[in-house]
């Protein structure tokens, strides 16, 4: 199929349905042009080491605490 086909194709649908097409072409088109994970610089072992860390402590702050100072047994100085 060539685009003069698939213009005239289009242009005999009432636009609604020319807008639903020209819709579902920008979703393709959205879809293909991103990156590949695999494309995606890789990170350096500076921001890896950051974003993990902040991925482990998320929520963390809501956590009820376990211990307290009470329950040290021992200090170290």
């Amino acid at each position: 199929m060539n685009y003069a086909h698939l213009l005239s194709k289009i242009q005999v649908l009432p636009e609604g349905k020319q807008l639903e097409v020209l819709d579902f072409v920008e979703y393709l088109a959205d879809k293909f042009a991103r990156p590949a994970a695999s494309d995606v610089t890789a990170w350096t072992e500076r921001e890896f080491s950051q974003l993990a860390m902040v991925q482990a402590l998320r929520g963390m702050e809501d956590e009820p605490a376990l211990y307290t100072d009470a329950d040290i047994k021992e200090r170290w100085q």
